[in-house]
């Protein structure tokens, strides 16, 4: 973590608008002197803490709640009372309480948020109210120097689906994410929700159901109202980043690809998910001793995720091997629903994004299919025998024996990648899929599970292929540097720093992927490595050296201590 320096913020409130601003308030942190000038003497009990001993009191606090959810709702509280120690508890716990605060634990909250509900947490932008949407956007902005949106229409939440204006709970865990590793002030960021309905049945007949209680939008109306946000985005807040969160299969990558040429935007989902798992490939090539381009990649499961991964093997094999697009393609086969995306399941079951990854049918000739002339993932591994098994399909067990079998006995080193999330619904558990490779496959999931036993007697650590080891990273190198656009070269340079960073590369029985552990240092690394490529690309909008990255970002990073106060009521801040 970047070492703290000494800070003084003027600050224009007093009594208790100082105690109730998350901004703001120190708690017990409050030197005497602080007290003093700020009327808080008497709102506080004598003694002064430090950060430290908070942390260690609040870490008690949580550690007497053992659900899940109850943590997830003190650590919520605590993010409502003080960002500093909220963070502070966080850097200290960063393995323990990331899955508290985020994945999968967070999905639980956003399912059951109307019922959770205490206080807002962001901006929510809801159809009904689209007239006045940017009275809304400038009264919540006002003032601050916005940096990133976070925005979701929660139509794809966390292998849940939709789940309506609950959405914002993701937005806001994403926000957090960005805080606690990339280094991003939390005052810089706005979680957003674009209420604009929920095909969710269960939400629409709860009577306590907080958002617009009404059928999804969708068609014209849908592009209008998310058009209408984005372009005060542009008008407003020219340099900063939209981060788009769990929006639908069919929304994702079209959004994304109309806005990037107009304004910095990523969407995790597609270019994280893909980014984290390229990294994780990159390890896994460079233990094999072999090449990207070398590989026949299966992707089961073909939506928002799989076709985000897809993408970003295949630029990363164009970048780094020199070959075609064309070529690239021909690595890839990806199965959905219908299984084998392959020509004779005719247009109406082929999605236009998976249109330049069809297979001939002419491959296929004599293996066996369905009634409906579907190819199911035994039959296509048998035929073309695959290096790289990726899976993201939330299909609960979907890499059997037969089928990891099938594979190990075709590859040395099988590269096997369940990434579906939750845990319930990965496609292999690791440690069957090492027990069925006799320990040869190199694994990386999407959750965190324990280390399997290899034969050998040694233990074999299971990289969590984890969107959070490289998005903050992503995001924190393209917005530290007013980057016009988040580029493809700049999302493959910061995969190859992650990748540059894996144990296993120093020995195969380590994991893919650093420990989670390390993800402050290393989205710093990630953001430092995304930055040098705008700058040499000429994208940035500041005006560094390549060789000066490192210090300016270490210098803009926001850690959690607690800066001096000066109360000031002419000129100090009083907003967020």
């Amino acid at each position: 973590m970047a070492t703290a320096t000494h800070r003084v913020v003027r600050v224009a409130l007093r009594g208790d608008s100082m105690l109730t601003h998350p901004r703001f308030n120190k708690g017990t942190a409050f030197t005497h002197s602080e007290r003093k000038a700020f009327g808080l003497t008497g709102r506080l009990p004598h003694r002064v803490n430090t950060l430290e001993e908070q942390c260690a009191r609040a870490y008690d606090q949580l550690s007497a709640r053992e659900e899940p959810l109850r943590k997830n709702t003190f650590m919520q509280s605590l993010k409502d009372q003080n960002w500093t120690l909220y963070y502070g508890l966080l850097s200290r716990h960063v393995k323990e309480l990331i899955p508290i605060i985020y994945t999968p634990t967070q999905g639980d909250a956003i399912a059951n948020y109307s019922h959770l509900f205490r206080r807002s947490e962001g901006l929510y932008l809801s159809f009904p109210e689209q007239d006045d949407m940017e009275v809304d956007f400038l009264e919540y902005t006002k003032g601050r120097d916005i940096q990133l949106f976070v925005i979701t229409d929660s139509e794809a939440i966390l292998g849940i689906g939709d789940q309506g204006v609950g959405g914002i709970g993701i937005a806001t865990a994403k926000s957090a994410i960005y805080t606690l590793l990339g280094g991003m002030d939390p005052s810089k960021t706005v979680p957003v929700v674009l209420d604009v309905g929920t095909d969710n049945k269960h939400l629409l007949d709860d009577k306590l159901y907080v958002g617009w209680s009404n059928r999804r939008i969708r068609g014209k109306a849908y592009d209008r109202f998310v058009d209408q946000f984005m372009q005060l985005v542009r008008k407003h807040y020219p340099h900063s980043l939209v981060h788009f969160e769990d929006f639908g299969v069919g929304n994702a990558q079209r959004l994304l690809d109309y806005y990037r040429p107009k304004h910095s935007v990523f969407n995790d989902d597609v270019q994280g998910t893909g980014a984290v798992t390229l990294a994780a490939m990159m390890s896994a090539v460079g233990v094999t001793k072999t090449k990207l381009s070398e590989q026949r990649y299966v992707v089961y499961g073909a939506g928002t995720a799989g076709l985000g991964i897809t993408k970003q093997l295949r630029d990363g094999i164009m970048a780094i091997d020199r070959i075609s697009r064309e070529e690239a393609n021909k690595r890839f086969f990806l199965l959905d629903r219908h299984g084998l995306v392959k020509e004779s399941l005719g247009p109406s079951n082929i999605r236009e994004s998976l249109r330049e990854y069809v297979r001939p049918d002419s491959e296929w000739e004599g293996v066996p299919t369905n009634a409906q002339g579907e190819i199911g993932l035994l039959d296509v591994v048998k035929h073309i025998k695959p290096t790289a098994l990726v899976g993201c399909s939330t299909h609960t067990g979907a890499f059997s024996e037969e089928v990891v079998r099938a594979m190990a006995a075709s590859t040395d080193r099988p590269i096997i990648f369940p990434l579906s999330n939750p845990s319930r619904l990965v496609e292999v558990e690791p440690r069957l899929a090492n027990d069925w490779t006799d320990g040869r496959a190199l694994l990386a999931t999407g959750s965190p599970f324990p280390p399997c036993k290899n034969p050998n007697g040694k233990t074999y650590d299971v990289a969590e292929c984890n969107n959070a080891l490289i998005y903050p990273g992503l995001g924190y190198g393209a917005m530290v540097t007013q980057a016009r656009t988040l580029s493809d070269t700049m999302i493959i340079a910061g995969a190859r720093r992650l990748a540059s960073l894996s144990p296993a590369l120093k020995d195969p029985d380590n994991a893919l992927l650093p420990d989670f552990s390390e993800a402050r240092e290393v989205n710093t690394e990630v953001a430092i490595a995304v930055a040098e490529q705008a700058i040499a690309e000429g994208s940035a909008g500041v005006d560094w050296d390549r060789e000066e990255v490192r210090d300016r970002i270490a210098e803009k990073q926001w850690i959690p201590e607690y800066p001096d106060f000066i109360f000031d009521p002419m000129h100090g801040e009083g907003h967020v």
